[in-house]
């Protein structure tokens, strides 16, 4: 078993280290007329591209692999990182596999990037999502639907798919499935941290950024067969939750040097978008109507989702207390307004909890972690000593 489990993860960190995306050529390969579109983060109808004909693939940019020279002529030395880096992949040719690009509004950097896209990739296929607003029923649900109908539409020409409820309704039913198996997954690891440690889950997880949803739910049960049998022994750390870290994501050595101070890492949000749902769609009436009503009622929550009842806080509170995290640990890429914007509400509920945290900046081309190391070190310490930092 151990033999498996070694093999599998590093399957997983080929596929991570993969910018070309070469799964996704050969994915396109097995069958002529196979159309693969990137999505940035962080939200992606996935529903509507796959009932098109098309797999649907996140692009979390280049991370500590890429040394962007071309991607940072585009963009000012106060931004993220994020943009630059995916810019730089679609210069160097890292995503010629995508047919074309998806881009949510999350921020004015990446409603930029959808406009500089037509220039450094004339020809593709091309699209900036806007999700409403306000999330109040039913002007919000008819206008995301009008949304997401228009893109299925124009997904279903490029591809040859002939659009149809029956279609759509087959893609929301493939897609609850690794919803389920990530679902296992998160319990798994918020019982036995120590059988599942957070880069192998990370890896497992963003392997989800690319693949079928049948394909990807086996993966998954494959990889918890193994790892829960692993018996790993269990260390002396605290439990905390990550959050802030959703749109660019921190580098893999980040999440080791993390758990390396003392801390097992219970829960995150690194992955929003591909994890975007807390509950299934609702499989009555017309599948657009439901899925437009799931994203506005039923979407995690994030920093780009506009709170109106100021309940995010809260409820960070208490999914910590739920998983019996000892504190949580804010970290979010240098110049992100949303996440950075979002911080001081989220640290007043917990200061009125009594829930410990901490908070540091990183990029994703971050590659020193002594300093990281030694805060995530010093709070579990005195969160150990003193129950909180």
């Amino acid at each position: 078993m151990s033999d498996d489990l070694t093999d599998l993860v590093r399957d997983l960190e080929r596929r991570f280290a993969d910018l070309s995306l070469a799964h996704v050529t050969a994915w396109k390969a097995e069958a002529p007329g196979r159309k693969a579109l990137g999505c940035m983060p962080v939200f992606c109808p996935r529903e509507v591209l796959w009932a098109a004909g098309a797999l649907p693939v996140f692009i979390r940019g280049g991370g500590d692999q890429l040394e962007t020279i071309r991607g940072d002529a585009y963009y000012q030395s106060y931004i993220c990182h994020l943009p630059r880096s995916t810019l730089e992949l679609c210069l160097g040719g890292w995503l010629d596999a995508l047919d074309g690009m998806l881009f949510p509004n999350t921020c004015d950097v990446i409603r930029n990037l959808s406009g500089l896209w037509s220039s450094v990739a004339p020809g593709r296929f091309s699209r900036f999502l806007d999700p409403p607003q306000t999330y109040d029923a039913p002007a919000a649900v008819g206008w995301w639907r009008g949304e997401l109908s228009r893109l299925y539409l124009d997904v279903c020409a490029m591809t040859g798919t002939r659009p149809s409820d029956e279609a759509l309704w087959a893609s929301i039913s493939a897609w609850e499935e690794p919803r389920g198996a990530l679902a296992k997954l998160s319990r798994a690891r918020a019982a036995q941290p120590w059988n599942l440690p957070a880069d192998e889950v990370y890896l497992l997880r963003r392997a989800g950024d690319a693949m079928p949803p049948r394909e990807f739910t086996r993966l998954v049960d494959c990889y918890l067969a193994c790892a829960v049998a692993r018996k790993a022994r269990r260390e002396d750390r605290i439990r905390v939750v990550l959050v802030g870290a959703f749109c660019e994501q921190p580098p893999l050595g980040l999440l080791r040097a993390l758990e390396r101070a003392g801390c097992y890492l219970v829960d995150d949000d690194l992955l929003l978008g591909a994890e975007d749902l807390v509950e299934p769609v609702d499989a009555v009436g017309d599948p657009l109507d439901a899925l437009a009503r799931a994203y506005l009622v039923k979407g995690a929550g994030s920093s780009v989702r506009y709170d109106e009842q100021r309940a995010r806080g809260l409820e960070l509170a208490r999914r910590a207390r739920s998983l019996h995290a000892d504190g949580v640990v804010f970290a979010a890429p240098s110049f992100c307004d949303p996440a950075l914007l979002d911080q001081p509400r989220l640290t007043r509920a917990l200061d009125e909890a009594g829930v410990p945290y901490t908070a540091f900046k990183y990029s994703e081309d971050t590659g020193q972690f002594q300093s990281f190391r030694e805060q995530a070190g010093t709070f579990s310490d005195s969160v150990k000593l003193w129950g909180r930092a």
